[in-house]
């Protein structure tokens, strides 16, 4: 695996994109420094740089995954290198769910034409507060 792997290190002290009441140490700190935006009624990081639009959540556990991350400009997703499934929410230009694709396993592809942006999310998450049963 090589020395280079320094994903999961928390404990910056930035909080950028961090829920209040979530240790920024318990997130993996490739989350710490991005702005975050409430879509859907969650909390969640926003991916503004190359990085954090290529890597969304891949190559993380799912226990250091943040409640989901929103894609701005964007219609399609991969889901390589993904250690556990998303959901993925694609949205139209004001915040609206277009179409949603619950549980995409690793190693796939998920586009939609007209989406401005796409909301990744752990699947099966607990804490979905528009999420009806």
């Amino acid at each position: 695996m090589g020395g280079r792997r320094r994903l999961g290190r928390g404990g910056s002290g930035a909080r950028g994109g961090v829920e209040r009441g979530v240790s920024a140490r318990f997130l993996s700190s490739r989350f710490a420094r991005l702005p975050s935006a409430t879509v859907l009624g969650a909390r969640v990081p926003v991916a503004d740089t190359f990085r954090s639009r290529l890597l969304g959540l891949a190559l993380l556990p799912r226990a250091r995954a943040p409640a989901g991350l929103l894609v701005p400009r964007c219609r399609s997703v991969h889901t390589f290198g993904m250690r556990f499934p998303i959901d993925v929410v694609f949205l139209d230009p004001e915040g609206r769910e277009l179409e949603r694709i619950e549980a995409l396993p690793p190693r796939r592809l998920a586009a939609r034409r007209g989406a401005a942006s796409v909301l990744e999310l752990p699947a099966a998450a607990q804490s979905r507060p528009w999420r009806v049963a």
